[in-house]
């Protein structure tokens, strides 16, 4: 085993570079992973691009990255579920387990979480990691770690389908194309929906979404969303409402185009933080509005849906990055998103 691992660091806005650390030691509940592939996330991109996101503060040098899959290279001595050899998917967060949402399950709203690169923590743009093995799901024979990176953010999307309690014989409208929309059209799917449509105002992203089986796709920015919507379901709206762009008109327009009683699930972050609401609308269908933080005990149904071939999660990746162009990945990925869809490292 190497005494020092590479580290890619962000230095700056825009500015990426690279380190030497040591290899971390594992503790005897944890594992050590050789990192093999790191999913580049929107918040990467925007701490990237702004240097914060909300009261998160980049401090450089710091460690960007928190999708990831790789192999275990070592074992601590309390850990009996994992041997070395072993694919697994890593869940970022490690949470208390004593608050009161961890008690009764809702652990991904635990206010103490440790979550990779969530500011002052380090994420896993690194060779080296050690972390809890709870939190490290092993993956079958017939997945692959760049895989086994991309259940962090497929585990989004099927919490999204949950929130919404998306059900067989739904229609359902999928607001924004990128990764996390592209997600929740999958987990839609292998919950059994077929009457998914997807909006978005970028072709690449829409051609994805029909690549993926989405019944239809809308172009916002060539077709009036609505009046489109209302044509699909003969007037009556979608049951289902899912918005993951993170804009207002987005958010606005999930209200006018569901049906009376419906589910509207917001995901998506907004740049401002507020958005203004139809809200005299929302109160006439008596709409059910549901939110979406992460995720909560969903790795291992993610997992087996990809393995039982349910889902084909790698499709939703666009380009692949060597660890040594990690300065170009970024770059590229914040100034080409009409064509980068999903971007990863590989180590």
């Amino acid at each position: 085993m190497m005494e020092n691992m590479k580290v890619a660091v962000m230095n700056g806005i825009g500015q990426m570079g690279y380190t030497n650390r040591p290899v971390p030691k594992v503790e005897a509940n944890e594992v050590l992973v050789k990192i093999e592939y790191v999913g580049i996330c929107g918040s990467d991109l925007h701490y990237y691009e702004f240097g914060r996101i909300g009261n998160y503060i980049v401090e450089p040098p710091f460690v960007l990255g928190h999708e990831t899959g790789g192999t275990v290279v070592e074992v601590g001595d309390n850990v009996t579920h994992l041997k070395v050899g072993d694919k697994v998917a890593l869940e970022p967060g490690k949470t208390c387990g004593t608050c009161e949402f961890c008690r009764r399950g809702e652990y991904n709203l635990c206010p103490d979480v440790i979550f990779f690169a969530t500011p002052p923590v380090d994420g896993v743009f690194q060779e080296y990691v050690a972390h809890e093995a709870a939190l490290c799901f092993k993956l079958p024979e017939n997945m692959t770690t760049m895989e086994g990176a991309l259940i962090e953010p497929l585990a989004v999307g099927f919490h999204a389908a949950n929130q919404g309690d998306a059900q067989i014989g739904q229609s359902a409208v999928i607001l924004g194309a990128g990764c996390i929309g592209l997600v929740t059209l999958l987990a839609l799917k292998a919950k059994g929906l077929s009457q998914i449509y997807v909006v978005d105002i970028m072709d690449k992203r829409l051609e994805k979404a029909l690549e993926l089986g989405a019944a239809g796709v809308i172009n916002a920015s060539k077709e009036d969303v609505i009046k489109k919507c209302l044509e699909i379901t003969d007037g009556k709206g979608f049951d289902l409402a899912i918005e993951t762009a993170g804009t207002e008109i987005t958010t606005q327009q999930s209200v006018e185009i569901v049906k009376k009683g419906s589910n509207i699930v917001l995901v998506g972050y907004t740049t401002s933080g507020t958005v203004n609401m139809p809200i005299s609308l929302a109160l006439d269908k008596e709409v059910t509005f549901k939110t979406v933080f992460r995720y909560r005990h969903i790795y291992p149904a993610a997992i087996d849906a990809v393995a039982a071939g349910k889902i084909d999660i790698k499709e939703i990746v666009t380009d692949i990055f060597d660890f040594d162009h990690i300065q170009e990945a970024m770059d590229k990925s914040v100034k080409d998103k009409a064509n980068i869809v999903k971007a990863v490292i590989k180590l």
